[in-house]
């Protein structure tokens, strides 16, 4: 009988031993840190509501005004940013207004980092202010209380700045965007070039199968259930509720993702994790009124975008009266505020691009490829890329003619022409899109506008119903103890307060978590029990994403089927066999039609009017318009040349603009008569400054690439122009630059007729 080998332990059992034990050390003493950073958020928590103004802003502020003390009271006001040390802010440039968003959280989102709009402003040299709000509104204050409000903290800015060459930027950030661009409907004097990210302006857009937010006005029968909110919160709508519709959009990241890399990195993840669970927990209230008017009006009426709404002294809010450019800033990836609610405005208001040019609007897009919804205004690598760039060439933007642009941005690189003309990393280009383009992103369907439609028409009977039957019953057993008790008792901030140290049973927490730190025993990267729980976590966020796709299929699948009835859609009113579009486009007054044949008129009379200056600008739009884009490193050329060697050192950036503009809508009503007129400008010039503008219009086009064959012959022609005007000006080929310089100058002092006021 053979002899028995001695027993061994296997290296991989001596291995799995001792992975189990680093594995377990590891796992107990990351839980404990877990609970412990738990407990740090919930008393962040409570001790942010306890706060007189409660923000996440990381800037100091000033406070300059209190909506409180307006004629009619909200609960908005307005702070100037304390430019951190080293940062100079040059009085001349316009001042930059951030709004944030009340839809659930506080406000200081759009300075809660240091690479943030604020913080790219701020160094740009601009001074900035924000329109923040606080935690309880105003009893009474409605949407139009907050719209005149924010136009009397405008004209504070305004007035704060008198030396600025323009009026204020104002950022709207998600809510905060549809409420100034109402406000800039109303007042449009105030603005300069208003930007808005993340904005959902055109509610029923969206794209099937991926925007599931907008069908749970039709899914809930409407807004009755918003006003049943309002009336068990004793007039008052809780935020929170507004925080768990945007939790319930991705399950997987609310209910395992976010906490669970918070566990697997609670060494590294701590400080990131409270700063944005301080913005995310900061829930805010809403007036009844308020959150009414917002769910009928804009969510479920969508009535912003083909201007049904008015106010209540009689003024109807158009976007297509407001003056200011308009940058909306959105992102595929964002499945709250997609691309087609940002843009989807367009499409609904106008017919097509002359539409867009007989208004004199300027519409500008940028599409980010992935980044969700509020990396729009937190991430710090879009404050680096997109906000640095709207900030540094806002004169660019504003001085933009009419039309529909898309902003793109590339990277420098050792290709890139003329790297010197371009600020910062990247270079902005604002390509020219027609309305076409914003349909090709935004896919309008008038059938799934008619489902909307009819959603509409029964929000109002089941709002109708709950009125007249219910309401009175439910505000009489309401009553405000009720009411506190129901907010307190709300999920989202149950899990914060029960996390907390008034949580007896959190006592332990803190000083098991002290021992657990200085105690620390990391796991190897390679410990097998450690890449399991990976592996598990992966499953487990996989199987909850396959739930909200399944979901979300059965919630559009249920939808589509009940407002797309015949019967249903009868019912509301609406004629299934009618061709006709659901949501009309807003039609045409005669007295803008007027409008329009007054100023093309008024515009032909001026065709043989300016200098210098005018024909130059006149010369590179015409040459321009073939390129299909526009460029800041031409913008920056222009610049310079009119302050730098033609000595025009007063020609401010609204004069530029005027004169862009003006040459632009030239251009577009008549090339060949304006380019005709080009000697009779020209005349009145001298020879040295005719020939440095037709040696720089080359430079400015050319500087972002070469030009193609019909703008190269277009160049040919105007060069051609201004050789003859030079030779006829003196008589010598080569005149002295510095009387050129000086006519040229003399030439933009000269008084120009004003032109007639834009309509309201």
């Amino acid at each position: 009988m053979p002899a028995q080998e001695p027993f061994k332990f296997e290296p991989l059992g001596f291995a799995t031993v001792a992975s189990v034990s680093e594995y377990a050390v590891d796992a107990w003493q990351r839980s404990l840190l877990y609970a412990d950073v738990m407990r740090e958020r919930g008393n962040q928590y409570l001790a942010h509501l306890a706060e007189e103004t409660p923000n996440v802003l990381s800037f100091r502020f000033e406070r300059v005004m209190s909506g409180r003390d307006l004629k009619r009271p909200v609960n908005y006001g307005l702070v100037r940013i304390v430019p951190p040390e080293g940062v100079e802010i040059d009085g001349r440039k316009r001042p930059f207004v951030v709004v944030d968003p009340r839809a659930g959280h506080g406000p200081g989102i759009g300075g809660f980092k240091a690479e943030s709009e604020i913080g790219v402003a701020l160094r740009a040299g601009h001074a900035c202010y924000l329109i923040g709000f606080l935690s309880d509104p105003v009893p009474g204050q409605t949407v139009e209380d907050v719209m005149r409000a924010e136009a009397a903290f405008l004209e504070k800015v305004i007035a704060l700045h008198p030396a600025s060459e323009g009026k204020p930027v104002v950022i709207g950030n998600c809510q905060a965007g549809w409420q100034i661009l109402m406000t800039a409907a109303v007042r449009p004097e105030l603005f300069g070039p208003i930007i808005v990210a993340g904005t959902p302006l055109s509610y029923w857009a969206g794209w099937p199968g991926r925007n599931p937010m907008r069908y749970a006005g039709g899914l809930l029968g409407g807004s009755w259930l918003t006003a049943l909110t309002s009336d068990l919160g004793a007039g008052r709508f809780d935020g929170a509720w507004l925080v768990q519709n945007f939790e319930n959009l991705n399950p997987a990241n609310t209910l395992w993702t976010k906490q669970y890399n918070l566990f697997s990195k609670v060494d590294t993840e701590r400080e990131r994790y409270l700063g944005f669970e301080k913005y995310w927990g900061g829930h805010v209230f809403l007036n009844d009124v308020e959150i009414q008017y917002i769910v009928d009006n804009l969510f479920i009426g969508n009535g912003l975008a083909t201007a049904e709404l008015v106010t209540s002294d009689g003024l109807r809010i158009d976007l297509r009266n407001i003056r200011s450019p308009i940058l909306c800033f959105c992102s595929m990836g964002d499945n709250i505020s997609p691309p087609p609610q940002a843009l989807g405005w367009i499409t609904d208001l106008y017919l097509d691009d002359g539409d867009v040019r007989a208004h004199d609007q300027t519409i500008i897009y940028a599409l980010h490829d992935s980044i969700g919804h509020l990396g729009i205004f937190v991430s710090g690598s879009v404050g680096r890329k997109e906000h640095q760039e709207f900030a540094t060439n806002i004169e660019l933007i504003d001085a933009l003619p009419s039309g529909i642009y898309e902003a793109r941005l590339q990277e420098k690189g050792p290709q890139t022409l003329h790297p010197e003309l371009a600020f910062g990393d990247y270079v902005l280009s604002l390509e020219r899109r027609d309305l076409d383009d914003v349909r090709r992103i935004v896919k309008p369907d008038p059938g799934s506008d008619r489902r909307f439609a009819a959603v509409a028409r029964v929000s109002e009977v089941n709002l109708s119903l709950y009125r007249t039957f219910v309401q009175p019953w439910v505000r009489a057993a309401v009553t405000p103890q009720s009411a506190q008790w129901l907010e307190r008792l709300h999920p989202l901030r149950l899990s914060y307060e029960l996390a907390s140290d008034r949580n007896p049973w959190m006592g332990w927490v803190a000083g098991e978590a002290r021992k657990a730190r200085e105690s620390r025993k990391p796991a190897s990267a390679d410990n097998p029990f450690l890449q399991a729980q990976e592996m598990i976590s992966r499953t487990v966020e996989a199987s909850l994403d396959q739930w909200r796709l399944w979901r979300d299929a059965v919630q559009e699948q249920t939808f589509n089927a009940v407002y797309g009835s015949p019967w249903v859609q009868a019912w509301a009113g609406l004629n299934a066999t009618d061709a006709k579009e659901p949501r009309q486009h807003p039609g045409e007054t005669p007295e803008h039609q007027a409008f329009l044949a007054e100023k093309d008129e008024r515009l032909r009379d001026e065709i043989a009017e300016g200098g210098l200056l005018e024909a130059g600008i006149r010369a590179t739009a015409y040459v321009g318009s073939l390129r299909g884009s526009v460029d800041e490193r031409g913008f920056n050329l222009i610049q310079r040349l009119c302050k730098h060697c033609l000595g025009v050192t007063d020609l401010s950036a609204a004069e530029l603009k005027q004169a862009i503009h003006k040459q632009a809508d030239l251009i577009r009503l008549d090339p060949e008569a304006a380019i005709a007129a080009l000697p009779r400008l020209l005349a009145r010039a001298d020879a040295g400054g005719i020939r440095l503008w037709a040696e720089t219009i080359d430079r400015i086009l050319t500087a972002s690439g070469p030009l193609d064959a019909a703008a190269a012959g277009r160049l040919r022609e105007i060069k051609a122009v201004f050789d003859e005007a030079a030779h006829q000006g003196t008589g010598v080929v080569a005149p002295d630059r510095d009387a050129g310089r000086e006519a040229a100058a003399r030439q933009a002092k000269r008084p120009r007729r004003k032109r007639q006021p834009t309509e309201a």
